[in-house]
C-alpha cells in the first residue's frame, strides 16, 4: 500500500519544517505495516521560503499559481501515486495514533473516506467552544475538517476532487460528495476521534472577533455567496501570518 500525504501551503515558512517532522514521525505507523509514504507540499504561490524548506524537509514540491486551497490540494493530488490520499493542513499535526487508526480503517475495507476530530493545545475558551461545537457537528454529519481528510484516490478522482468554485468550506462539499459515492459503493465515511489532530487557532489571534462575525453575517445575508469569492474570504487568503 502506498499513502500520499498532501499539504497545501501558502507562506508557511514558520510552520512547514515542524509539520513535516511530525508527519514523518507519525508515518511510522504506516512503515511498520510495510506501507510506503510520499509527502507532497503544494506551494500555493508563496512569497517566502515555503518551497525551499519543504524540499529540505524531504517533501516533493509542486506549484499552484492560483491562490486557492482547493486548487492547491488538487494540484498535490494530481501528482500523488498513492492508493489513499491524506490531506493535512500546514498548521496541523497528526499523531502516530491517528495514522494507526487510519491504517486500521483502510485494512477493514468498509470505509471510502474520513476525517478526524480536532484538538487545540491553547487554553483559549472561545476557541475551545468553537472546536467542541465543530467536533459534535462533524461526527453527526460525517463532515471532515479541512485540517485532516483521507480518502481512496480513485474516489477522489471520480468525484473531481475539491470544488474550485469554493474558497472556504470546500471540505464540507467534498465530504457530501464522498458520502454520496460511498452509498453507491456500499461504503461509508467516518470521523475518527480517539486521536484528534492537533491544529492551531492562529486565525483567532490574527483576526478580531469583529472580523470573524462580519464574515459570518455576510455569509448568512448573502446566502453563502461569499464562499465563492477570494476577496470575501480574506481571513484565509490575505497572507497574514
Amino acid at each position: 500500500m502506498n499513502i500520499s500525504i498532501i499539504i497545501p501551503a501558502f507562506n508557511e515558512e514558520k510552520l512547514i519544517p515542524d509539520t513535516l517532522e511530525r508527519i514523518a514521525a507519525a508515518s511510522s505507523a504506516f512503515g511498520e505495516l510495510g506501507w510506503t509514504v510520499e509527502t507532497i507540499v503544494c506551494d500555493n504561490n508563496s512569497t517566502d521560503r515555503t518551497a525551499e524548506l519543504a524540499r529540505s524537509g524531504g517533501a516533493k514540491v509542486v506549484f499552484e499559481p492560483i491562490n486557492q486551497i482547493s486548487r492547491a490540494r488538487n494540484a498535490g493530488a494530481a501528482v500523488a501515486t498513492g492508493e489513499w490520499l491524506i490531506f493535512v493542513d500546514a498548521d496541523s499535526h497528526p499523531s502516530r495514533g491517528l495514522f494507526g487508526n487510519v491504517a486500521k480503517v483502510i485494512q477493514a475495507g468498509r470505509v471510502l473516506a474520513g476525517g478526524s476530530t480536532i484538538a487545540i493545545t491553547e487554553k483559549y475558551l472561545v476557541a475551545r467552544m468553537a472546536v467542541g461545537g465543530w467536533n459534535l457537528l462533524s461526527r453527526l454529519r460525517r463532515w471532515a475538517a479541512g485540517s485532516f481528510i483521507f480518502c481512496e484516490a480513485t474516489a477522489f478522482r471520480e468525484i473531481g476532487g475539491f470544488s474550485t468554485e469554493l474558497f472556504v468550506s470546500e471540505e464540507i462539499d467534498l465530504s457530501k460528495r464522498l458520502q454520496q459515492l460511498g452509498r453507491q459503493r456500499g461504503k461509508r465515511m467516518t470521523i475518527l476521534h480517539r486521536h484528534p489532530i492537533v491544529t492551531s487557532v492562529r486565525k483567532m489571534h490574527l483576526y478580531t472577533l469583529r472580523e470573524h462575525l462580519s464574515f459570518l453575517r455576510r455569509l448568512v445575508v448573502q446566502r453563502g455567496r461569499p464562499m465563492k469569492s477570494r476577496e470575501e474570504c480574506a481571513i484565509w487568503y490575505d497572507g497574514r501570518r
